[in-house]
């Protein structure tokens, strides 16, 4: 009889790029792709490519959460998507890439929006509310 060994450990890392069909399908399994131009592949792959710090969990290979932010590594890092596939949830996958993302830019505040169903979640893992943003959408 073969032994098989099942590797069930979720792998945590910086990547360089992240492929747009990765990208999409993490933010549908988990829900963020409604508030996302999951149907524009061309804005898509910009998103992919011009992101300058991408946090990344994988299990066994497959992509099951994201942290795909801006930064200028000094100041301050947007966190434009945290993303973790729904069956995965509530297992600390958010918060380990949000720790993930703070460690590759130690010496930057990490500034994020909420998605409306996740506005309790932020404070439980000890970020900071602030009481006012702004958007311009065009």
């Amino acid at each position: 009889m073969e032994n098989t060994f099942v590797k069930t450990e979720v792998v945590y890392a910086v990547e360089k790029e992240i492929e747009p069909e990765e990208f999409v399908q993490v933010l549908n399994e988990s829900g963020l792709a409604e508030r996302r131009p999951v149907d524009d592949a061309a804005r898509v792959r910009k998103m992919c490519e011009n992101a300058n710090l991408i946090v990344t969990a994988r299990l066994n290979g497959k992509l099951v959460g994201i942290a795909r932010s801006l930064t200028d590594f000094s100041f301050c890092t947007y966190l434009s998507d945290l993303a973790v596939s729904l069956e995965l949830q509530h297992q600390g996958i958010g918060k380990r890439l949000i720790d993930e993302t703070k460690k590759a830019s130690p010496d930057a505040m990490l500034i994020l929006l909420a998605a409306p169903a996740a506005i309790h979640y932020y404070p439980k893992i000890g970020m900071e509310k602030w009481e006012y943003c702004y958007v311009r959408r065009q």
